[in-house]
């Protein structure tokens, strides 16, 4: 094991441990000073500089639990008292040379109705091999899960397509990705972190892959 192999695992790992120790509060726009300065670190060991070039594209492929978000999300922003985030994640698929299909999904405990789950379903575009990809969403969906607490009360799914003169574009920067580990960053810098699911773990538990190798 090589120098920055053997730092990336201690970042990674300190990382992981900060994260679990803060649960829900590392997806909320709080500061968080001390874990935006060890993913700054790892940025700076990345060992795929092109994530988007042909050879590395299927490491971005899978599902990814979010870790980490230095100023919250769409969802944790405006996130209300009694709340409680039980996972976001993403996946990631092939969907053509220059195109990945993305959905961004959340599971929120709602006082008194129970489980829910949001998904908002899109694409990342790019040219050429590079870190940075143009993403826009095309649909959303809106499901209850665990109705008023019990696990086997669902409800159909309501979907709701974004007409195309609606839809907006926005800049997606990869600065890290390894086979378990990406980072990403938004048009306006804020950091996200992702993990790497193993492919029988559900999404609301954090069994990560890099616990397994």
């Amino acid at each position: 094991m090589n120098l920055n192999t053997e730092t990336r695992q201690i970042l990674k790992q300190d990382l992981l441990d900060r994260t679990t120790t803060l649960g829900q509060q590392a997806l909320l726009p709080t500061e968080k000073s001390e874990l935006d300065a060890i993913v700054q670190q790892l940025e700076t060991l990345d060992p795929t500089p092109l994530p988007l070039a042909p050879e590395n594209r299927s490491l971005l492929l899978g599902d990814w639990k979010l870790l980490y978000a230095s100023n919250g999300t769409v969802v944790t922003r405006r996130l209300m008292g009694g709340i409680t985030i039980n996972a976001i994640w993403q996946t990631l698929s092939a969907a053509g040379e220059a195109t990945l299909s993305a959905t961004n999904a959340a599971e929120l405990e709602l006082p008194l109705l129970g489980r829910v789950q949001l998904q908002a379903q899109g694409h990342w575009r790019w040219q050429g091999e590079t870190q940075t990809a143009t993403v826009a969403f095309d649909a959303f969906s809106l499901q209850a899960t665990g109705l008023f607490h019990q696990a086997d009360w669902q409800l159909p799914a309501l979907h709701i397509p974004v007409l195309e003169g609606l839809r907006r574009e926005a800049t997606w920067q990869t600065s890290y990705l390894d086979s378990d580990l990406r980072i990403g960053r938004g048009a306006t810098g804020n950091l996200f972190v992702f993990a790497r699911l193993l492919r029988s773990s559900p999404v609301t538990n954090p069994n990560l892959l890099w616990n397994h190798v």
